[in-house]
C-alpha cells in the first residue's frame, strides 16, 4: 500500500530525529527503525489501531513519546502527524482535510 507522508508530518519526523541526534549517538537510528516497523505495521493491518476521530487512527510507537496519526484509504496510507506526546492534542486537525 501507498504511504502519503502531509509534509508538516515529515517535518515533524525531521524534527525529532535533529532533536534526539545529541543525545545519544545511536538514538536517531532507533527513532527511525521504531518509525519503520510502525509504518509496516499500519500498512499490514491499518484498521487495527484504536480511532481517535472519524477514520483517523493513531499508533504509538514503542519506547519513543511520539504517535502516528494516519488515515487509511483503499489505495494509500496518509500519515498526517508525527506527533509527541507533550504537544497539544488537537494541533494536527487542521491536516484532516488535506
Amino acid at each position: 500500500m501507498r504511504l502519503i507522508y502531509h509534509p508538516d508530518a515529515e517535518a515533524e519526523l525531521i524534527d525529532a530525529a535533529q532533536f534526539n541526534e545529541g543525545r545519544q549517538s545511536t538514538l536517531v537510528a532507533q527513532l527511525f527503525d521504531a518509525v519503520d516497523r510502525a509504518v509496516a505495521a499500519i500498512q499490514k493491518a491499518p484498521d487495527r489501531w484504536s480511532i481517535v476521530e472519524s477514520d483517523i487512527r493513531k499508533y504509538l510507537i514503542p519506547r519513543f513519546p511520539y504517535a502516528i496519526y494516519y488515515r487509511a484509504m483503499s489505495d494509500a496510507i496518509h500519515i498526517l502527524a508525527f506527533k509527541h506526546h507533550i504537544r497539544h492534542p488537537n494541533y494536527w486537525r487542521y491536516r484532516m482535510v488535506d
